[in-house]
């Protein structure tokens, strides 16, 4: 019996949506190519996630997990100099400004679980091959299970939630570039490194690099270990060394030049390889199509500077299993209904956008608060995730007011252009077999 609706990917988008849909009583069918738990990057959680995970009701399982509680995120400048830490309580004195620092391989599959105990049929190690469409509506896909066997499962609504691979994103060339945000990122895994105790122990900290052209993640995770990532320009990174292919070599001169870092990690042991990415910023022309809708980064992908990434995976989950859940209770599963979300989440995700580009524009936290202490409450709130709302657009113009003469404000991204091809993407270096933080 063929499901209603047909989720390509088992990360936290597509089992947020399948979970919801299968509380409301919607069939669901999910294809996961990978067997679980797997690695993957994004570990660092901020407070907004967590009327999702409510909904889901992954809440006790997080709250009885092993996963460093976080409470605030801290910022140090290229001379080293730290801002006063930004607790989540301080501005929201609610328990949602308790999130967590995790492991995504336990996290995913925690996920990909709770999916299943809401009654999702969730198949690991099975590869959605293509989508299939009647004219431009989806119908459903065409799978590989492990076997090798190939088979087609139908369905009233495709949702793409197959990350950055986007399978409808390149087959139907949706995906735009970001013209401001091009990075990359080089990072591993340490045992032992320095951590704040009490309630700064799992402080997320972004530590601007010694040039002020990038900067690490310092990310403290369970069973003792600390991810710690540098991030800059693409071509800083990977094309202007001496040996581009050399992630260590890289990776070894910018801790070098980084004393806080550099002090942080000194009494550790790596315990992980070297990984390497090309964090493009991208999203899609549009959200969804005639029974097809895109969510997490199978839509976009935007900056980690902020740890959006789980909450933007989890919210557009959340959004596009609630559109589809009423587009099939009123036979309306067209472009515009699976799609209905998309104005206002492309508001949010173009605010936390807005905020990356200032700092990588030269942003002072802490000039800012101090100059306009009335509105640091607003700045966290969009720190922690608050982004769905205008409330928190009366920023921006006192930003603009502390600009050096003749700069200008950071424009809009216009995603509304198509480009003909795809920058080549750096490969990631493996974990050693068996490693698990």
């Amino acid at each position: 019996m063929n499901p209603d609706v047909v989720v390509i990917g088992g990360g936290p988008a597509g089992s947020t949506v399948s979970t919801l849909l299968a509380q409301q009583g919607v069939s669901v069918e999910l294809f996961e190519r990978e067997r679980f738990p797997r690695f993957h990057i994004g570990e660092s959680l901020i407070p907004e996630t967590y009327w999702v995970l409510k909904r889901l009701n992954m809440l006790p399982k997080m709250q009885q997990s092993r996963f460093v509680k976080k409470y605030s995120v801290q910022f140090v400048g290229a001379s080293g100099k730290l801002s006063a830490p930004f607790y989540f309580w301080d501005n929201k004195p609610h328990e949602c400004s308790q999130t967590w620092q995790v492991v995504r391989s336990e996290f995913d599959q925690m996920m990909l679980e709770n999916s299943r105990e809401h009654g999702a049929i969730a198949h690991e190690g099975v590869r959605v091959l293509d989508v299939l469409f009647d004219g431009d509506r989806a119908t459903g896909v065409q799978i590989r299970e492990a076997d090798g066997s190939v088979r087609e499962v139908r369905a009233k609504v495709v949702v793409d939630a197959s990350g950055q691979n986007g399978l409808i994103q390149n087959r139907l060339r949706l995906r735009v570039w970001d013209p401001i945000l091009n990075k990359g990122a080089i990072w591993t895994y340490w045992e032992g490194a320095y951590r704040d105790s009490g309630r700064d122990e799992g402080a997320t900290m972004v530590i601007q690099t010694a040039s002020g052209n990038g900067w690490f993640w310092y990310i403290p995770l369970h069973n003792n270990i600390v991810s710690v990532g540098v991030v800059s320009p693409f071509d800083y990174l990977f094309k202007n060394r001496d040996n581009p292919s050399n992630y260590e070599q890289t990776y070894r001169e910018e801790v070098d030049s980084c004393s806080a870092v550099k002090e942080r990690i000194a009494p550790a042991r790596r315990v992980a390889g070297y990984f390497a990415t090309k964090d493009y910023s991208y999203r899609a022309t549009k959200v969804s199509g005639d029974g097809w809708v895109m969510i997490g980064d199978a839509w976009g992908f935007l900056d980690p500077l902020y740890s959006s990434g789980v909450l933007l995976a989890l919210k557009s989950g959340e959004l596009a299993a609630d559109a589809i859940a009423e587009g099939l209770a009123k036979g309306d599963t067209s472009a515009a209904q699976l799609g209905t979300w998309a104005p206002a989440f492309n508001c949010g995700v173009d605010r936390m956008r807005r905020l990356v580009c200032e700092y990588y524009e030269g942003f002072s936290f802490g000039q800012f608060v101090q100059r306009y202490p009335e509105l640091r409450n607003t700045v966290t709130d969009i720190l922690i995730g608050d982004l769905f709302t205008d409330r928190v657009d009366k920023v921006w113009q006192p930003m603009e007011s502390l600009y050096p003469p003749g700069k200008a404000p950071i424009p809009p991204w216009d995603a509304g252009t198509e480009m003909e091809h795809a920058p080549e993407k750096a490969n990631e270096l493996k974990l050693p077999e068996g490693w698990r933080p």
